[in-house]
């Protein structure tokens, strides 16, 4: 069973201001274009989106709504009135916020069996009206050269990590903008296109699992 962190072990964040238009439908549609690339890679195959609510002047409503894509694709002219049309009716000055495309993504063990594992990698894009951004996060090992155990495991980092280096390589051609490090946590760091690598202490990494885990 392939473990997955309760916080990203890796993330990336693209400030597309100047880069893309602001607001829902300029939002989606970069969600569209980047899971293309993504899906070319097999690590994600949009099947949702989730979002929250907030207002101005009050914060977070603590409301979230889900859309199944069920036979659609992000590029549907009808996806952002659906999308609006989730709006909880007691606040109808509500506002959403990120955007999470949720769908499933295919690693490889270190036989190269291939499996499919809900979201492998999570893509955020915002439909802010002042600032458009987007982020993609990772929350498993098969990224880095060590599990979340530290044991070294190079066969399924050199089947995993590589895809994801590509996959961002060509977000980055995509958008046309080099994407920031997200803030590191207990299980990783991004660095480059890949995770940054831990220390290596008698052959061993760090063991991760000695955190509070979801």
């Amino acid at each position: 069973m392939l473990m997955r962190a309760p916080k990203e072990s890796g993330s990336w964040f693209w400030d597309l201001d100047d880069v893309v238009e602001p607001g829902l439908e300029s939002a989606l549609r970069t969600a569209g274009r980047m899971s293309a690339v993504l899906q070319e890679h097999a690590l994600l195959e949009p099947d949702a989106l989730e979002w929250n609510w907030f207002q101005i002047g009050m914060g977070g409503l603590g409301i979230h709504s889900r859309l199944d894509l069920v036979h659609r694709s992000l590029d549907d002219p009808e996806l952002p009135n659906n999308l609006r049309a989730c709006r909880p009716a007691g606040h109808p000055q509500a506002e959403m916020g990120g955007i999470l495309v949720l769908g499933s993504g295919a690693w490889f063990d270190a036989n190269g069996t291939r499996h499919h594992e809900p979201r492998l990698v999570e893509l955020m894009v915002s439909p802010d009206e002042i600032g458009p951004s987007a982020e993609l996060s990772v929350y498993h090992d098969v990224w880095g050269p060590c599990d979340f155990r530290g044991e070294p495991h190079p066969a399924i980092h050199e089947a995993n990590g590589p895809r994801l280096a590509s996959a961002l390589r060509q977000l980055v051609d995509l958008l046309g903008a080099e994407p920031e490090p997200g803030e590191p946590t207990y299980y990783g760091r991004a660095e480059g296109y890949g995770l940054e690598a831990p220390d290596i202490i008698d052959g061993r990494g760090p063991d991760l699992t000695d955190a509070a885990w979801g």
